[in-house]
């Protein structure tokens, strides 16, 4: 069985800055220090787009210096808060499509994980948070497909391709998913589809697929199906992904890392003194 862990949606802010009372740069530092610490044999770390909260080239400065001794290979993918061109001013090693966008594929055995730029800009626009995969980037994965013969393949995004039942979070998922799924339904080595962006652990079935949506590192979505407003906001347990890949079978677990330190610290604290 292998292993891979996802981080998504982390926001870092300046570090004086926090959200709804939230430090998204320590709340990354303890997912990435407990998933080193309890899962060493993965073998990848996706991050799952919103790495910034403002794409400002300060945000991505303190990412890049949190990960420096990271042992783990990883994976960056972009959302609706992050700045491409400022991005790659920080990390000008990552490659990109020749088009300039951050899409790219990583062999895991007998899978194939297949990683898409969702952001929908340049220009960036205030309040645009839906997102979209131009005519370039889907020509990029249809020509990526067309590479891979008898593997297994999930397709990440961070922008779902589909509804949630949350009205807000559904009017900013991805725009053009129709012309998403007219790619996937041609290829039935298409398994599964994972991504980030709503701040919720929430699986189910579309198109005859399964997804499956990690939470945020920092604050979380409510549960909320009435309001149509995306910009809820909760102090619930942060979380990481761990995805599991045997040849029967692809398996998504939710790590709340956060209530796993503080059991730890809890059951350290009732520990008898020796006599």
């Amino acid at each position: 069985m292998r292993k891979i862990l996802v981080i998504s949606d982390i926001h870092i802010r300046s570090i004086e800055k926090s959200i709804i009372g939230l430090s998204p740069l320590k709340q990354f530092k303890n997912a990435l220090s407990h998933g080193q610490k309890n899962h060493p044999d993965a073998e990848h770390l996706i991050l799952m787009g919103d790495i910034a909260h403002s794409g400002h080239i300060k945000e991505y400065e303190l990412i890049k210096r949190a990960i420096n001794n990271y042992q783990i290979p990883i994976t960056f993918m972009l959302g609706n808060h992050d700045n491409r061109e400022n991005f790659v001013k920080i990390f000008p090693e990552i490659p990109l499509t020749k088009e300039g966008h951050l899409q790219t594929v990583i062999n895991l055995g007998n899978d194939v994980l297949i990683c898409l730029d969702t952001l929908n800009s340049p220009p960036y626009l205030e309040g645009k948070h839906e997102g979209k995969l131009c005519t370039k980037r889907l020509e990029w994965l249809e020509q990526e497909l067309n590479k891979i013969r008898n593997k297994r393949i999930s397709i990440f995004t961070h922008h779902p391709p589909h509804n949630v039942g949350f009205p807000g979070m559904d009017k900013i998922k991805l725009s053009n998913s129709n012309d998403l799924f007219e790619i996937i339904k041609k290829y039935v080595n298409i398994k599964h589809i994972f991504s980030g962006h709503v701040h919720r652990t929430i699986s189910g079935h579309t198109n005859n697929i399964g997804f499956s949506i990690f939470k945020s590192t920092c604050h979380q979505m409510p549960m909320n199906l009435i309001s149509a407003d995306s910009s809820l906001s909760v102090k619930e347990p942060a979380a990481y992904g761990i995805i599991l890949f045997d040849d029967q079978s692809i398996i998504a677990h939710t790590e709340d890392y956060e209530i796993a330190r503080q059991a730890i610290a809890s059951s350290i604290d009732a520990m008898p003194d020796k006599l």
